[in-house]
């Protein structure tokens, strides 16, 4: 059976180019020296702003039998009560905010009742969740340390990724210590996944498994491009398909957190939108089914102050393309209030 699995980790990616170097750069390795690149350089700068995140919760066990008053007559009543357990989880994070803001995956830390971190160099640190944001399985951490200016990462924009560029993750795959692997991006714009209520995902080859969820996706300057948060797979383990939460999305989630907030508010748009279908696509003369198409408009919401009307088709929101409503509700989540 094939299953969506979300992997406990952390995840960066790294562009095969500098992301200051133009588009048209792009080119094959021209001789062997340059296959002996190493991305040695990258992996001990963003080092350190990879963490391993530990949460606990404890949850109460109790036989069903002792409910029954007859079984309790003849066993005892004694062994009735709940017994409590500590189920922990294990997953990565990204330091954020030299301020020590932590991002990860909020499937990491949910229902937590204790949050540790650890760093690359072995310290440790209890951390407070400020903000958690399920719709895009992403949360923020903030280490209880008010002294110490942490290693963090800077944010880029994660659309100038292209299929193709060579990608690393940096993560903590069963447990066993910080690791390494490569790859590359293998699509963009995934929105089929079901994972998320955002569906907009970087798909990459690059080997991920559990204990991986919530890393970070570097390029070559050490921005973040994005975090890490499942894996498709028959067998539980890495088959070379994994998915990213594109960093404009944690960007629109940090600025909250930065905010105050402890939830994110998002803009409201205020109309319905269907996928086109090869039907629709053919009685409206498209080339092909793309876009969102507007079947219904809220009266007095900002769709209708827009001019939107029921059989308008949306197909670019800012110049990016919108392929299908999952598109949509991306690029409009990522916008700041008000815009």
């Amino acid at each position: 059976m094939t299953v969506i699995l979300r992997s406990l980790a952390c995840f960066a990616v790294i562009s095969a180019l500098a992301s200051a170097a133009p588009a048209q750069d792009a080119r094959v390795p021209s001789s062997p020296g340059e296959i002996r690149l190493s991305f040695a350089p990258v992996v001990k700068r963003i080092a350190p702003a990879v963490v391993n995140v530990y949460a606990a919760r404890v949850v109460e066990n109790r036989m069903p039998l002792f409910d029954d008053p007859i079984f309790r007559r003849f066993f005892g009543g004694g062994g009735g009560g709940p017994r409590e357990q500590v189920q922990r989880s294990l997953g990565s994070g990204v330091i954020v905010d030299a301020s020590g803001l932590v991002v990860t995956n909020n499937h990491v830390i949910e229902n937590a009742d204790q949050i540790k971190v650890s760093l690359a160099d072995k310290r440790e640190f209890d951390a407070d969740l400020i903000l958690k944001d399920a719709r895009s399985d992403l949360a923020v951490l903030r280490l209880k340390d008010g002294r110490e200016r942490f290693t963090a990462v800077d944010l880029a924009d994660s659309d100038a990724l292209q299929v193709g560029d060579m990608v690393l993750a940096i993560g903590n795959p069963f447990g066993v210590g910080q690791t390494v692997t490569h790859g590359i991006v293998s699509a963009l714009a995934r929105t089929q996944v079901g994972i998320t209520d955002y569906q907009f995902f970087i798909q990459t080859d690059a080997a991920i498994n559990p204990g991986n969820s919530g890393g970070a996706l570097v390029d070559l300057a050490g921005r973040l491009v994005g975090i890490n948060t499942a894996i498709f797979s028959r067998s539980g383990g890495s088959q070379g398909i994994g998915f990213a939460i594109p960093a404009n999305m944690v960007r629109a989630v940090i600025a909250s957190a930065k905010g105050g907030a402890t939830v994110v508010r998002r803009p409201w748009l205020g109309a319905k939108l269907q996928a086109v279908t090869p039907e629709i696509a053919d009685s409206l003369s498209l080339k092909r089914p793309a876009g969102a198409l507007v079947n219904g408009v809220t009266a007095k919401s900002p769709a209708a102050r827009a001019g939107l009307r029921t059989g308008d088709l949306i197909v670019e929101v800012d110049g990016q393309p919108v392929d299908d409503p999952n598109a949509f509700d991306y690029r409009f989540a990522t916008k700041p209030l008000g815009g």
